[in-house]
C-alpha cells in the first residue's frame, strides 16, 4: 500500500532541490521531531536529519488525514539546527 502522494509542487520541490524520495519516506515514517502546521491545522511538519546532506535538516509539510498521506512540500530548512 502507498504511504504517500506528492502534490505537484512538491514533486517539483524534489527534482529542484535535490531532495530524494526515500529521504522524504523516511522523514515522514521516523520523523526526529513534528509541528502543526501554523496556517493550516490539517497540515503536519515532519523533521529528520539528512546524513547524506552533511545532516542538514529536511522539512516536509503533509496532510495527514487523507489516504495516502498528501506531501505538500519539501526542503531543507535553515532554521532548524542540525543535530549531531
Amino acid at each position: 500500500m502507498e504511504r504517500f502522494t506528492l502534490s505537484r509542487h512538491a514533486a517539483s520541490a524534489l527534482d529542484e532541490r535535490g531532495i530524494e524520495l526515500s529521504w522524504v519516506e523516511r522523514t515522514l515514517v521516523l520523523p526526529t521531531r513534528t509541528a502543526r502546521d501554523p496556517a493550516d491545522p490539517r497540515l503536519l511538519h515532519a523533521f529528520r536529519p539528512v546524513p547524506e546532506r552533511d545532516g542538514r535538516i529536511l522539512r516536509v509539510v503533509y496532510d495527514p488525514t487523507v489516504k495516502p498521506w498528501r506531501v505538500v512540500t519539501a526542503f531543507f530548512d535553515r532554521k532548524e539546527s542540525r543535530e549531531g
